[in-house]
């Protein structure tokens, strides 16, 4: 009985259409619309896709990680396998064993293989990148003359920073020959002394239109420029080589030459915000200072500079008062003992006169002659302390005819004429007295 007179089982008939498909060889090219990639599985799951159908596929799990793949949706490849049939499920799918990216595809693993290599040579290393100028004084702009990213850039330099100047170097950026005119400018604009920051900029535009940007050629001119590389290329999603080069990435022209700029408006609003702090600061410095002076004012040494001497001066009296009492005294004692002496030799001579007459004639002398010796000494001693102790004493000073001139409260010494004027009252101290007196004139003698 031949299959067409006879009913199948469903496996039977699953079987019939596996083996029907798998004997379909095709090559199929599609974009990824589904993925399934977990750890665990034996296979790897996507759906491809077009405008019109989609097509389930697996492909096991050794033959995706030989293909060296990262299969995300989105990618357009290229796949060549069979057709197949899983009959649990009863559902056709398509079973992989070749893949290749196809167009765009292509160029991302370029780009990236290409990325992999910058990156282990250093290029892309943040301790290489280096800090954008926060005052930049002349700013080059690499990018197309005609495009709409040199105007942008113009623009917000002109609003946000008006006193750079810009050196702009028009090129192409895309096409055949954009990415050597792209390095050749950086190159330029490197070799000047006079440039603080680049700008690399260019508008949005395809993946393909960005691929100057992708080359090793522009990434190496911008890691070797001699100013910092600011980088505004296409809009926010794109991401290039020549971005993870440059010293700092924008996500547009725009956002670019506002990070080399800084706002004029924000910094006058910093400088008066600092302007207003400082002034703060200094007043509370000046009233500290002040607050200080015055307590310096109020100790008494300032107001009378002479308690400065007066331990001194108060100890010099209460030594003239104790030497004046001491001298006496001292002297009468040596004069009762000189008495009591020469009273002794003069009984111990009368003893003697009769054997030593002559011996005791002649000691006698001696001892006259050291006695008035010892006492002309100790007078002269007397003498010059005591005028020692005249000339020390401030009121011999005054007892020579000097005077000492207060002001009107007598607690301030008149050093000079500014501090007196023709009418104010001063108290003058002399020697015994104290006077009264009106100033009439003054007058100043060098």
């Amino acid at each position: 009985m031949t299959t067409e007179n006879r009913a199948l089982s469903v496996s039977d008939a699953m079987r019939m259409a596996k083996g029907a498909l798998e004997r379909v060889q095709v090559r199929v090219l599609g974009e990824v619309s589904e993925c399934t990639v977990k750890p665990g599985y034996k296979a790897v799951y996507f759906t491809l896709g077009d405008e019109f159908a989609v097509l389930p596929c697996l492909m096991w799990r050794d033959v995706y990680a030989a293909s060296g793949m990262d299969l995300r949706a989105g990618m357009l490849v290229e796949v060549s396998g069979s057709f197949t049939a899983y009959a649990p499920k009863g559902r056709m799918q398509f079973q992989v064993r070749n893949m290749a990216p196809a167009g765009e595809g292509v160029l991302r693993m370029q780009v990236a293989a290409l990325a992999r290599r910058l990156e282990d040579a250093g290029l892309m290393s943040d301790a290489r990148k280096r800090p954008i100028p926060e005052f930049p004084t002349r700013i080059g702009l690499v990018t197309s003359p005609r495009g709409k990213a040199v105007h942008d850039v113009i623009r917000t330099l002109r609003r946000r920073y008006p006193v750079a100047e810009l050196v702009i170097a028009g090129v192409r950026v895309e096409g055949e020959g954009a990415a050597d005119a792209i390095a050749g400018a950086l190159v330029m604009m490197s070799a000047r002394g006079d440039v603080d920051v680049v700008i690399l900029a260019r508008g949005g535009g395809s993946y393909e239109d960005l691929m100057p940007f992708n080359t090793e050629e522009v990434a190496r001119a911008v890691a070797t420029s001699r100013q910092p590389v600011v980088s505004g290329i296409g809009h926010e999603p794109d991401n290039t080589i020549a971005d993870m080069v440059a010293d700092l990435r924008a996500s547009t022209p725009t956002a670019a030459a506002e990070a080399v700029a800084p706002s004029v408006d924000e910094l006058g609003k910093r400088l008066d915000g600092r302007a207003r702090r400082l002034g703060r600061a200094l007043h509370h410095s000046i009233r500290g200072s002040e607050h200080r002076l015055r307590l310096l004012q109020q100790r008494p040494v300032m107001r009378e500079p002479a308690c400065l001497f007066s331990t001194s001066m108060q100890a010099l009296d209460l030594a003239d008062v104790a030497l004046r009492r001491a001298l006496p005294a001292r002297l009468a004692r040596d004069h009762e003992a000189l008495t009591h002496c020469e009273q002794g030799l003069a009984r111990v001579a009368g003893r003697l006169t009769e054997r030593h007459e002559d011996a005791i004639a002649r000691g006698g002398e001696r001892l006259t002659d050291a006695g008035q010796r010892m006492v002309e000494r100790a007078m002269i001693e007397v003498t010059g302390y005591s005028a020692r102790l005249d000339d020390l004493s401030p009121l011999a000073i005054l007892r020579r005819g000097y005077a000492v001139c207060y002001d009107s409260s007598g607690s301030m010494v008149v050093r000079s004429a500014d501090d007196v004027a023709v009418g104010d009252r001063v108290a003058v101290r002399l020697a015994e007295t104290r006077l009264g007196c009106v100033v009439e004139s003054v007058r100043s003698e060098s």
